[in-house]
């Protein structure tokens, strides 16, 4: 007998309205969030599009007050740290949540090790580019871009852990029992099979990192600050994006503004392409 038949018709109905009630708050919340996001994507696309041209891409910010002028140096900037930043924080943040998955069920130091994500995860960024200041910078007496790729690095660390670690334990237990019955050793097992069946999950924590450090300003400003000219030196204060958008969009100057929105959709605009990008091609490399 079917158990939808011994149900109270006011039970019924109730929990019909209930749920009519929740799907209607549910896309009600949902619209809301849309028309925002809709909103504030309409405005920079709007005011980022007049600014893109090639002198955005060749020349140097200009002075106070001139005419003209680009991001090259700061593009180029952001490039580097951020380039920098992905060599130190995906091997490290990778293995870190292999360790914590494969090995540290019952260790005291994986459990340290995970409340200390958890608090590096909720941590302001501002914060922790006053420790890198106080660690780095105040040491060597100048800003470099050593020292905003230290401060990106210990943002995007703790993301790509947890997102790794999350991801690994959504592997299914049979595949590493099959791994172990064929005789293979338990380092193997981790690197071979369940990290390679969980790398799009991996690389979409990976690029939720690089994501949240492309656009942070503040560790930035305590540690790699800004450069008027176009540098590749590390070792010397160094123009980036959320710093040069953050300055010029404060300035009185018509320029520097229109600069800044280019600035943004630019940063808006390259997260976008490289989540879209990534998602195709592990999509593909899982399908196949």
């Amino acid at each position: 007998m079917n158990k939808a038949t011994n149900i109270n018709p006011e039970v019924f109905a109730r929990r019909k309205r209930a749920n009519k009630i929740g799907l209607t708050l549910s896309m009600f919340a949902m619209g809301l969030g849309m028309i925002f996001l809709l909103w504030i994507l309409s405005v920079l696309v709007i005011k980022g599009f007049s600014s893109i041209n090639l002198d955005l891409f060749t020349h140097s910010t200009p002075a106070p007050g001139s005419e003209g002028g680009g991001l090259a140096n700061a593009i180029v900037g952001s490039l580097m740290l951020i380039g920098c930043c992905t060599l130190i924080s995906t091997p490290v943040g990778v293995l870190a949540g292999l360790y914590l998955s494969e090995y540290g069920d019952r260790s005291k130091v994986a459990a340290i090790t995970r409340f200390v994500t958890d608090i590096m995860l909720s941590a302001p960024s501002i914060v922790i580019g006053l420790f890198v200041y106080a660690f780095v910078v105040a040491q060597v007496r100048h800003f470099s871009g050593w020292a905003g790729t230290i401060a990106l690095a210990l943002i995007a660390i703790p993301v790509v852990v947890r997102t790794t670690e999350n991801m690994l334990r959504l592997v299914p237990g049979s595949l590493r029992e099959a791994a172990y019955a064929l005789g293979t050793p338990k380092w193997k097992v981790a690197f071979m099979i369940t990290l390679r069946a969980a790398q799009s999950g991996v690389m979409t924590g990976i690029l939720l990192a690089l994501a949240r450090v492309s656009g942070e300003t503040a560790p930035l400003l305590f540690t790699a600050l800004n450069n008027q000219f176009f540098s590749t030196n590390m070792n010397a204060p160094m123009a980036n994006l959320p710093v040069v958008i953050f300055q010029f969009a404060m300035s009185p100057y018509d320029n520097w503004v229109d600069l800044a929105w280019g600035g943004a959709l630019l940063i808006t605009f390259a997260v976008l392409g490289l989540n879209i990008l990534a998602r195709v091609v592990f999509r593909d490399k899982v399908q196949g």
